[in-house]
């Protein structure tokens, strides 16, 4: 199976958007290598902005230049982005409803060696609790672009969540993306897997590993955290009476209480949270961190066949 890291795939979605819409503007925190806005600044260096290492102030910046009618894409690690930055893109951002699109890179575990003070686990639950903010956390390459021209089209605040590694290529080219719709990537009856962002990949070799067991899982690919698909959410619900939920973020605030909530609201069915369990994270390989915190698909294997048993 092809790879490609969502950050490569942002880097390069990023020119073609450039050059095709001219009130593009990116702007980074002296990490352009890193997150691939670097690929803009060579194309286009009159539309890109080193804001230097201060996050605070690049959001600031980015919120004064969507005020000018522009459309920024503000880019640097996730948590910087969503930890240091925060009570920037609170108020200058999003209450203040500026089209700005923070685009976050090395988010997650699978920062690797950097450690717990990179590997942020907490930022999707920070931004989907802030008012008018699109929260979006594609699963390869090929979503991470339509992600990105999908957001140019829908004005306001946003958050695309990216990150470091390769990992599989599950789409096609050309493939739906529609931001707020979740797509149904395998059928089943048994139970619903509902992942989002690089985890996908793992729920769908786990649900190929449960059909050998003649479990047939569901797997649904939740891009859109906020808003959130509730209709196939109470559709998996309904039809399979059993979610798992995989995340590569903490289990507090992010996709699992998403569908929790929504879940428990709407049509109570026994829903099982995958992902890192209230704790940091700490320096190592990205698989073996995965590994580490039970983030693999043998980890989704045993608990599919733990939560069948509460149905």
């Amino acid at each position: 199976m092809d790879k490609q890291a969502t950050r490569d795939a942002y880097g390069k979605a990023l020119v073609e958007l450039g050059k095709q819409h001219q009130d593009v503007v990116v702007l980074d925190a002296d990490l352009s290598k890193s997150t691939k806005t670097a690929d803009f600044a060579r194309e286009f260096p009159e539309r890109f902005i080193n804001a230097g290492i201060a996050e605070q102030n690049m959001i600031g910046m980015a919120s004064g230049l969507a005020s000018a009618g522009k459309t920024v894409f503000a880019s640097t690690f996730a948590i910087f982005a969503t930890g240091r930055a925060f009570e920037a893109v609170r108020n200058s951002v999003a209450y203040s409803k500026m089209n700005v699109k923070i685009c976050a890179t090395h988010a997650g575990l699978t920062v690797g060696e950097d450690g717990g003070s990179h590997q942020s686990v907490e930022d999707i639950a920070l931004m989907r609790s802030v008012p008018n903010m699109t929260v979006v956390v594609p699963a390869d390459g090929v979503s991470t672009g339509r992600a990105l021209f999908a957001l140019y089209e829908s004005k306001g605040p946003a958050y695309l969540r990216l990150g470091r590694p390769a990992v599989p290529v599950i789409y096609a080219e050309g493939s739906p993306f529609e931001i707020g719709r979740a797509n149904v990537l395998r059928q089943g009856k048994d139970v619903a897997i509902i992942a989002c962002g690089i985890m996908v990949a793992k729920a769908l070799e786990a649900a190929e590993q449960l059909a050998e067991e003649n479990i047939q899982a569901a797997v649904v690919d939740m891009h859109t955290i906020k808003p959130l698909d509730e209709t196939v959410i109470l559709q998996m619900a309904t039809e399979t009476g059993a979610i798992l939920t995989v995340e590569e973020h903490s289990i507090i605030g992010g996709l699992g209480s998403a569908v929790c909530e929504t879940v428990c609201a709407h049509h109570p069915v026994p829903v099982m949270r995958m992902g890192v369990n209230d704790v940091f994270g700490q320096s190592g390989e990205p698989d073996q961190l995965l590994d580490y915190y039970g983030l693999n698909v043998e980890k989704i294997v045993q608990n599919v066949r733990d939560l069948l048993r509460k149905k």
